[in-house]
């Protein structure tokens, strides 16, 4: 239990201080990658009345969720990382339990279907060794929002019906498809709905105060009855998904849907 929770508040300050989130920023898009945004995004619990419209930056994201075959050359490459040496405190009991060995695929994991059972912790040492980083939820949610023709079809029935059909189906990691075998949103992002949840920066964020000592009512609010009334989009049923789905996470877990993908940087010109 002590560990648990010495691992939460490693993950909540490091999130909190930022002092993990900045990352070199590069001159041209990586290898992989394509650029998101500007946009704006509305965040399901704003942070105060002035946030209720969020500004997004041009960013670049990962095209394609992080694959097994990926993560396998990093764990190679950064031994510590192996689900026989990574301590518990960084990776639950899961971690990486569906390759056949600590190094080694097998041959019921394809190479190229999203890695999952890996810990907040893992994915962010990932995207470090990429000199990337996670995204935050507002560059997630942005690049979320578009479908194949638009940059927001967050009105679109078909698209949102999507979506929530892809949240009530289960599924093993073994049995997950190829990352980008299905069609591009309009940024030219694959697979971000219909394929696996993906870890965020800033994935304990949604319901919680920055500051703990927060205690008013705009905080209590987010809580137990009082969240649905207190949401921007209370139709947004997706969303709600999303943020139940991340609150209920510590940065050690693994679960067999739960993938990621790396973002960085836009260098601006002056």
């Amino acid at each position: 239990m002590f560990s648990r929770c010495l691992a939460h508040v490693l993950a909540c300050v490091t999130v909190l201080t930022g002092a993990a989130h900045a990352a070199p920023r590069p001159l041209k898009a990586p290898a992989g990658m394509v650029m998101v945004g500007p946009g704006v995004y509305r965040p399901l619990y704003p942070a105060s009345p002035a946030e209720r419209l969020v500004s997004v930056r041009r960013f670049y994201l990962d095209a394609r969720p992080v694959t097994n075959g990926e993560f396998l050359t990093f764990v190679r490459a950064q031994p510590e990382w192996r689900r026989d040496r990574a301590p518990r405190l960084l990776a639950d009991d899961g971690y990486l339990t569906h390759w056949a060995a600590a190094d080694a695929l097998g041959r019921d994991v394809r190479s190229a279907s999203p890695v999952t059972n890996v810990s907040w912790f893992a994915a962010k040492a990932y995207c470090a060794a990429r000199s990337a980083r996670l995204p935050s939820e507002r560059e997630w949610e942005l690049a979320a929002l578009a479908s194949e023709n638009a940059r927001d079809a967050s009105s679109d029935p078909a698209f949102v019906a999507r979506i929530l059909d892809f949240y009530s189906r289960p599924a093993l990691a073994a049995s997950l498809r190829d990352v980008g075998s299905g069609k591009p949103n309009l940024y030219g992002v694959y697979d971000l709905h219909g394929l696996v949840w993906e870890w965020i920066y800033d994935f304990s964020a949604s319901l919680v105060a920055v500051d703990s000592r927060e205690k008013g009512e705009a905080d209590r609010n987010r809580f137990c009855g009082a969240t649905g009334a207190s949401a921007q989009t209370p139709s947004d049923y997706a969303a709600f998904m999303r943020v139940a789905f991340r609150s209920s996470l510590e940065a050690a877990y693994t679960t067999s849907r739960l993938g990621f993908r790396c973002a960085a940087d836009l260098e601006e010109t002056p």
